[in-house]
């Protein structure tokens, strides 16, 4: 069964904690290709501070030498919300029906699934992957509809997620660089240099097109 990993989000910037942790996740799997899903009109977070053709840019030069890692992007042409429930449909659509198609997510996110649009449906049309983070578990209590979520679809091994194309949930740890893109977009408007945070070419198309700077 053919196997694709999407990796979703606002990418404002890209930087190394989402390539390597997608590149782990994709060796655990076997995963030949990560779809890269840049994010348009965010429905369940403050819209990016860099544009869409920015966001874009910086993606494709994180990524040009990089064949695994392909840039899909859906939902930049999509007029309002990004609704991961429609790329889910179009991802199905495209891939067919027997394809394993994985959305890896944080655990962040996966904790505020509930909020997104008709979220319960999303499952039904492909398989989470989910980072773990210490204490998870914990947060987990306050989300009783989650809760059900796992006890119905939890899967315990890479094998069980890999032989269903929709419908499994598999909780995996691996190694996290403790970044994010806000504390890049502080570090830039503060005049400080996120050196080794990101790719150079996304830090070089950054200074040379000013993003991020007051």
């Amino acid at each position: 069964m053919n196997t694709v990993l999407i990796l979703g989000g606002t990418f404002d910037p890209v930087h190394n904690a989402h390539l390597r942790t997608a590149s782990d996740v994709a060796e655990l799997l076997g995963v030949e290709q990560i779809r890269l899903l840049p994010c348009g009109e965010p429905a369940h977070r403050e819209q990016p501070a860099a544009t869409t053709a920015q966001r874009l840019a910086m993606l494709q030069c994180a990524v040009h030498e990089q064949p695994r890692f392909v840039i899909d992007t859906q939902e930049l042409a999509r007029n309002g919300p990004s609704y991961m429930v429609d790329t889910a449909a179009n991802l199905r659509r495209e891939l067919g029906a027997e394809c394993c198609i994985c959305l890896m997510m944080g655990m962040d996110a996966f904790l505020g699934l509930p909020a997104w649009h008709e979220w319960s449906k999303i499952p039904e049309l492909i398989n989470l992957v989910v980072v773990e983070r210490p204490g998870w578990q914990g947060a987990l209590k306050q989300q009783r509809a989650l809760q059900q979520l796992l006890e119905q679809r939890q899967v315990s091994t890479v094998e069980a997620l890999l032989a269903a194309p929709a419908g499994k949930i598999w909780m995996v740890k691996v190694s996290q660089l403790p970044l994010s893109a806000t504390q890049i977009r502080n570090m830039i408007s503060a005049g400080e240099s996120p050196q080794g945070l990101l790719p150079e070419s996304v830090l070089a198309l950054i200074r040379e097109q000013k993003i991020y700077q007051n």
